[in-house]
């Protein structure tokens, strides 16, 4: 007994993974409220409209070959029902699977079958057209379904008016019960596959939320990441540089440059980590302050005009990665000898300013090639509060210089989101 016990238990958990296998995800089908079991037993059920024709057969004497052609095609029809009806409507694979020839050409076998088995057994038959219904109702879509099932619900009357010589001699206490059974399931089936259609477009759309979410908070790190390391990662480089000048000349001026680098290297690792957090915001005076720094280590004649005053938070921020992009890009991909960072506030607009005298344009092809994401991520700073972003050549004084300006209103700042920055 415990053997065929351990069998059954064998053959329960295979018959599962084959469901599973073929249905895809159970998440929608979850949803649905309708479980795989209680859908079978549903589609099951309604094989019941074979006992009507089964019926008639052992209670009509018939030839053989009569009888083994009518219980041929009952056990055709039964088969092929059950594996049109066999996947849940809300599975992934149904609506793809529905749409396949092999599943449509079944389907008009069947409707033919019945049709045939109506004109040529009698009015048994017609009970069939319920299960036909259902199917049409599974596998059209909502435009084909419904003049189907109309036709499929007029075809038991208009049969058995012909079949009984007139619609005085059709018995109306089995016609009208099966065309509304007909009619009934059809819609009910519709509703199904159209509730189905739905649940897996939400799952659809959530599954494109969650992979944009992940999207976005990758490119969120990879700005973040960016902003941090380019600028300190630089600042630490032309110390060392200095510090190498200084090891054998002016050792305490060595000593506390190699300080300054620590200190550097502590301040980026603890803005890594807010970063990952997701709640690191940098403040203009800080950044004004270590972009006066880095212009000096790097030989650049640095003049800073802050005119802007007090900002809102999130506009102090986002000026504030303007400045260390800016002053990074000096540092990096000009041979500039001075910078003008200029922060201004007016008519409701604050604005920042990073001017340079260095000539982009000999900067190598290979480094112009890397080029370009820090100013990308500082739009998409800049476009979450309507600003305005340039970054061109720009004539002062007749001369050529190097200009990133950036430009926020002020006025509807506070019905922005604050997390975006982070």
């Amino acid at each position: 007994m415990a053997i065929v016990w351990t069998h059954l238990e064998q053959w329960s958990t295979w018959w599962k993974k084959q469901l599973m296998n073929s249905e895809g995800n159970e998440t929608p089908v979850a949803s649905s409220g309708i479980s795989f079991l209680l859908w079978r037993m549903h589609q099951h059920f309604w094989l019941i409209c074979l006992l009507f024709p089964i019926l008639w057969l052992v209670q009509t004497p018939l030839s053989t070959w009569r009888l083994w052609l009518a219980v041929s095609a009952l056990l055709f029809f039964a088969a092929s029902y059950t594996w049109l009806m066999w996947p849940h409507p809300a599975s992934p694979g149904a609506r793809k699977r529905s749409r396949s020839p092999m599943v449509r050409i079944l389907f008009v076998a069947l409707a033919a079958l019945v049709l045939m088995l109506s004109l040529f057994y009698g009015s048994a038959f017609l009970w069939l057209f319920i299960g036909v219904s259902a199917i049409a109702g599974v596998i059209l879509s909502m435009r084909s379904a419904f003049p189907v099932i109309v036709i499929f619900t007029l075809f038991p009357l208009i049969i058995s008016v012909g079949m009984s010589g007139g619609i005085m001699r059709v018995d109306w206490l089995q016609i009208i019960p099966l065309m509304l059974l007909v009619r009934g399931l059809g819609v009910d089936m519709m509703g199904v596959a159209r509730l189905s259609g739905a649940i897996r477009e939400l799952h659809a759309a959530r599954e494109e939320r969650a992979r944009l979410k992940v999207e976005e908070e990758r490119m969120r790190m990879a700005r973040d990441l960016h902003d941090l390391l380019g600028h300190t990662l630089s600042l630490i480089t032309l110390k060392s540089e200095l510090a190498g000048c200084l090891v054998q000349e002016e050792p305490e001026h060595c000593a506390q440059e190699i300080s300054e680098i620590e200190q550097v290297a502590r301040q980026a690792l603890r803005e890594v980590r807010e970063a990952v957090a997701g709640y690191r915001q940098p403040r203009l005076d800080s950044e004004l302050n270590g972009a006066r720094q880095l212009l000096e280590a790097a030989g650049i004649t640095c003049q800073i005009e802050q005119r802007a005053g007090e900002l809102p938070p999130p506009l102090d921020a986002v000026l504030a990665w303007t400045v260390r992009e800016g002053v990074t890009n000096v540092i990096r991909h000009s041979r500039a000898r001075f910078c003008l960072i200029r922060l201004s506030c007016e008519n409701g607009t604050a604005c920042a300013e990073v001017v340079n005298d260095g000539d982009r344009r000999e900067v190598p092809p290979e480094r112009r090639a890397r080029q370009g994401s820090g100013l990308a991520g500082l739009r998409e700073r800049v476009s979450v509060y309507d600003g305005r972003m340039e970054a061109g050549p720009l004539s002062l004084s007749g001369q050529e210089r190097f200009c990133l300006r950036v430009e926020l209103p002020i006025q509807h700042e506070a019905e922005r989101p604050q997390e975006v920055l982070s």
